[in-house]
């Protein structure tokens, strides 16, 4: 057996829970956490309960002062996570804790909560020096407890960041300091810039996560538990199940609802995958190919509007707009990067006469629509936040409480179809069994995104305090103002944009992905001339297919664990099905009426829509090579051109790629005709 094999889990295929978990844990560090059993579990259990109710009583009710309520929340993140992560996934036994786990959890959280109970006399002592950032230790009395207190919080949570978001980004972090303090910043300033004043740990990214994402994290433990992701598969299943490939064409659309509530494309790989891909191999598929096509279409769930894995929230506070407006942008792109996996899916199909599922063996479509209702709190969330009639916060609360209801006739299904007992007190404990779980599991998940947002915090304070922003613009412009050809220039800055935001993007949840994007990328991008919100959703475009770019290509390597197919060949696979979400941020960076700005009638929306859809059609059968037959070499380079040209904003560009398109498909269609003749 080689290496690579051994890495595989045995007997993947048959969708286990324990080949989940073990895939769980091997690619997403969220999975590898300690094993608590019994009473210990039960306490642990507590605690991530009453830290998601304290998140939504803080949103809600809360008027202390933003550095009390940020520190308490950070605070009681850190004894979290080191409940949950231990120091090496490898090696963790039942209800064992090392006492230097318990050290350094004591340390940070106490940290942060002296902060916190002494935030008020703490601001008085600094801002005697005469301003937050003093440049000497000597400017503040007893400053040497102040920054011994700052280095061990911010220490202890890069250690938990370590365990729980991975190191590129701690590495960034590194980077940056080393810089920092090369730069001629004193220990002094640096700790109570990313400390104790509100450019870094405490910074607008975890500022929004403590208010906004939180609570809509706990809102998405509660909405899984409602079956909803059950009910999307169902209904792929019944829309697409029989038709020519059907598994895969399921696969895209149920990632694609289930992506865009979950935030994280390997966990979705791995859920909606353990189903999918197992379908797509027996139909026929290669297993590089129903791997990537997972992969693909579950990372693209994180783009996909409303929720966007809740980073849509995010964005609309970064670009200073509304969720409205966001989740409205999106919608076009969004389509096009579907439209593309699925017409990828439907090419390889064809070539390789796949057939579908038989619709006796698929779930009516009459049968699901009484299951609509699940549907209820994602519908009255994006209503009320799209319609301002509540805050975020008051939204997504209600939602919580819909999603409970909407619970409760599975719930009352399933007490009476056990045994023993009265089905009133079952019901009574699976209800209230499944909201202490809802919540626990929300409070888990907050873990590593808050841990993400307070590091990409650090990354904005480094670049702040040594004004590195200036100096990576220069950078930028310079090294793309080497060839003097303006939309040259602009393309060799994109470029360069992107592999930052792909690096910088490997392995970190989607709404801290966003985070760091918007804090180091975008501002180098709107310098250059782009658009806020064209320079927004490019570099969150670019950080969220990290997951699926290889070398490091998390989700598309659960997707091989699953299917037993080559990791480096489903990444690739995955690269090629994906390949709108590389083309459109060059497009709507170029020309924003992609995201509908500027766009003054619903003819010229529907023309971009149209021709933008086309377009992808061109590229997609390009990529496949196979149309009606299989497509020669020199016809797809010319289907890939007259694609892009469709899918460029323009009446002229349009007519240019239609007609192109038009002859290239009417001479395959006559070619096929003649073949078969």
């Amino acid at each position: 057996m080689s290496e690579k094999d051994k890495n595989i889990p045995p007997d993947v295929e048959a969708g286990t829970a324990m080949d989940m978990e073990e895939v769980m844990r091997k690619y997403d560090r969220e999975s590898a956490t300690r094993i608590w059993e019994g009473k210990p579990k039960l306490v642990v259990g507590v605690v991530m309960s009453l830290f998601s109710l304290y998140c939504v009583w803080m949103t809600l009710f809360c008027t202390w002062d933003m550095p009390i309520r940020l520190s308490s929340f950070l605070g009681l993140i850190i004894v979290m996570g080191y409940l949950t992560y231990p120091a090496r996934k490898d090696h963790v036994k039942p209800n064992a804790m090392p006492w230097y786990d318990v050290a350094l959890m004591a340390l940070g959280a106490g940290s942060f909560f002296y902060y916190c109970v002494n935030y008020k006399s703490l601001v008085m002592v600094i801002t005697s020096a005469g301003k937050i950032n003093p440049t000497s230790d000597t400017a503040i009395p007893n400053a040497w407890f102040y920054l011994l207190i700052g280095v061990v919080a911010i220490l202890c949570l890069a250690e938990l960041c370590r365990r729980c978001v991975g190191l590129p980004i701690l590495c960034v972090v590194g980077v940056l300091l080393i810089y920092t303090f090369a730069s001629g910043q004193n220990l002094a300033r640096v700790v109570y810039t990313l400390f104790y004043g509100t450019s870094g740990v405490m910074a607008t990214p975890i500022q929004v996560c403590a208010k906004f994402i939180a609570v809509f994290i706990i809102f998405g433990a509660f909405l899984e538990r409602t079956g909803i992701s059950n009910f999307f598969i169902d209904l792929a299943n019944s829309l697409a199940g029989s038709t020519s490939g059907g598994p895969a064409k399921v696969a895209v659309i149920s990632s694609a609802l289930c992506g865009m509530v979950s935030g994280s494309s390997v966990g979705n790989t791995v859920t909606t995958g353990s189903v999918t891909i197992p379908m797509m191999k027996r139909t026929g598929y290669q297993g590089e190919f129903a791997g990537a096509v997972e992969a693909a279409a579950s990372t693209g769930g994180q783009i996909m509007p409303p929720i966007m894995g809740a980073a849509a929230f995010l964005m609309a506070e970064y670009m200073d707009t509304t969720y409205a407006n966001v989740a409205l942008k999106a919608i076009l792109p969004a389509l096009l990067y579907f439209t593309g996996v699925f017409l990828a899916v439907h090419l390889e199909a064809r070539r390789l006469d796949l057939k579908g599922i038989p619709r006796d063996q698929l779930p009516k479509f009459s049968l699901l629509i009484r299951s609509i209702y699940l549907l209820l709190p994602l519908v009255v969330l994006v209503w009320m936040v799209s319609t301002g009639a509540r805050t975020l916060q008051f939204s997504a609360s209600i939602a919580i409480l819909l999603a409970i209801l909407v619970s409760l006739p599975r719930l009352l299904a399933e007490s009476r179809a056990q045994q023993g007992g009265g089905t009133a007190v079952r019901f009574a404990k699976d209800t209230a069994a499944m909201i202490v779980g809802s919540l626990e599991a929300g409070g888990r998940s907050c873990i590593t995104v808050a841990v993400a947002c307070s590091m990409a915090g650090m990354v904005a304070g480094c670049i702040t305090v040594t004004g590195l922003a200036s100096k990576l613009i220069n950078g930028v412009i310079g090294i793309s103002s080497l060839i003097p050809v303006p939309a040259v220039s602009l393309f060799i800055a994109l470029f360069l944009t992107m592999l930052c935001c792909i690096v910088l993007g490997m392995g970190v949840p989607t709404t801290a992905n966003y985070c760091i994007m918007a804090s180091t990328c975008a501002p180098i991008l709107i310098q250059l001339g782009i658009g806020k919100i064209p320079a927004h959703f490019f570099v969150f475009y670019f950080g969220i297919v990290a997951d699926i770019t290889p070398p490091v290509a998390l989700a598309a390597y659960a997707g091989s664990a699953i299917a037993k197919s080559d990791p480096m060949k489903t990444g690739v696979n995955a690269t090629k099905l994906a390949i709108a979400a590389f083309i459109v941020p060059y497009i709507f960076a170029y020309s924003p009426a992609m995201l509908f700005v500027d766009v003054t009638s619903v003819f010229q929306v529907v023309q971009i829509v149209i021709s933008a859809l086309l377009g992808i059609f061109g590229v997609a059968a390009a990529l496949n090579g196979f149309l009606f037959r299989p497509i020669p070499k020199w016809m797809r380079l010319a289907l890939v051109v007259a694609g892009l040209a469709m899918m460029v904003p323009g009446s002229a560009t349009d007519v240019v790629g239609l007609a192109a398109l038009a002859a290239m498909v009417f001479y395959q269609k006559a070619m096929a005709r003649k073949h078969a003749a």
